[in-house]
């Protein structure tokens, strides 16, 4: 990965990381919050788990990086801290994989992973957008609930928990699963921040889709597939988009781009660059309310924010079905509590 000059950027005081939220992931949240039993699966798995521990599967098999190792991506991330004025600098570990992925886990100290197949596959600038993107997560909580998700799909596998509680729980981890979506459109545009280079930020989002040969793509073509993708107009191609969907944990990378395009062609970039933002000063004063109908204006972004029939009426339909799991999502917490509790005491007498 060659390394350019340094270029000097802007960089934003106090920023909040509401100025990079996309309302959808902020709504997302809202919802998902209001399942009754999420905040004693939170509670649970935030007991059982140690960080250190969590932490030491990466220190053991990856490579920390730092000035002696990957010093190119920690002066990547130094740049990115700055820019965002992000209050402490996160580990970053890169780990061994054929797959081009970067990711930020953690509880109580978030840390970054990057695998050695996103570092061959990108320049140096093209990292720099997916090292603010992985950085804004951290700064926005999001690495908590990526957490959660990832050991409650672990604990399903171990011990078959879904049944318990049955729909409740796949209601929790459907909902999550759509919340890590929707907040992959936030580290977007954190990463643009970071970056300030919306032509490196697209590059990025086309080499995730077709690899690094990039004399044989063009931005506007890749770009327009996403507006094919969304006039795709019958009620039948809205279950099929559904479909496609509901196992990805990221957008489709078109759409992505797609909605990145948007939110600098609406001002939103823009006005950030400006010294337009909100400040972190001020984020206990923000209401819940305020952020919904900041999404109601703009939840328009990405295929599931369409207006097509289909999609419009199971987002209707939202609110009622999440009102309608929280009894039954609280049963199903205790539930998981007491399987999780003699899991750890079998594990304990093997152990013996």
């Amino acid at each position: 990965m060659d390394q350019p000059p340094a270029t000097t950027r802007t960089v934003f005081p106090g920023i909040s990381s509401r100025a990079w939220e996309h309302p959808a992931d902020r709504t997302a949240l809202t919802a998902l919050r209001r399942l009754k039993g999420f905040d004693q699966i939170l509670k649970i798995l935030s007991g059982m788990l140690r960080e250190r521990q969590h932490r030491l599967v990466y220190l053991a098999n990856s490579a920390r990086v730092g000035t002696r190792q990957f010093a190119d991506l920690d002066a990547l991330l130094d740049e990115c801290v700055q820019v965002l004025d992000a209050p402490t600098k996160p580990e970053m570990f890169v780990m061994q994989s054929p797959f081009a992925n970067a990711f930020t886990i953690g509880m109580d100290e978030p840390f970054i992973v990057i695998t050695s197949g996103m570092y061959d596959l990108l320049t140096h600038d093209e990292m720099r957008f997916v090292i603010g993107h992985e950085l804004g997560h951290a700064l926005s909580g999001h690495a908590v609930y990526r957490t959660m998700l990832n050991h409650l799909m672990r604990l399903a596998a171990s011990f078959g928990f879904i049944p318990l509680g049955g729909w409740a729980l796949r209601a929790i981890v459907a909902a999550l699963q759509e919340w890590q979506r929707k907040s992959e459109l936030s580290g977007d545009r954190a990463g643009l921040l970071c970056g300030q280079d919306f032509d490196t930020a697209i590059r990025v989002e086309l080499k995730l889709a077709a690899g690094a040969r990039l004399d044989k793509l063009d931005t506007q073509a890749f770009l327009a597939q996403a507006r094919d993708y969304d006039a795709a107009g019958d009620m039948r191609d809205g279950v099929l988009k559904l479909l496609n969907l509901e196992l990805q944990s990221h957008p489709f990378s078109v759409l992505r781009a797609a909605a990145l395009t948007r939110w600098v062609d609406t001002g939103g970039y823009g006005a950030i660059m400006a010294g337009d933002y909100p400040l972190r000063a001020d984020d206990d004063s923000v209401r819940w309310s305020d952020d919904v109908t900041a999404a109601a204006r703009q939840y328009k972004d990405g295929f599931d924010q369409s207006n097509d029939p289909l999609i419009r009426g199971i987002r209707d339909g939202l609110g009622g079905f999440v009102d309608g799991v929280g009894q039954a999502a609280t049963s199903a917490a205790d539930s998981m509590g007491r399987k999780i509790s003699e899991w750890r005491r079998n594990s304990r007498s093997e152990d013996e």
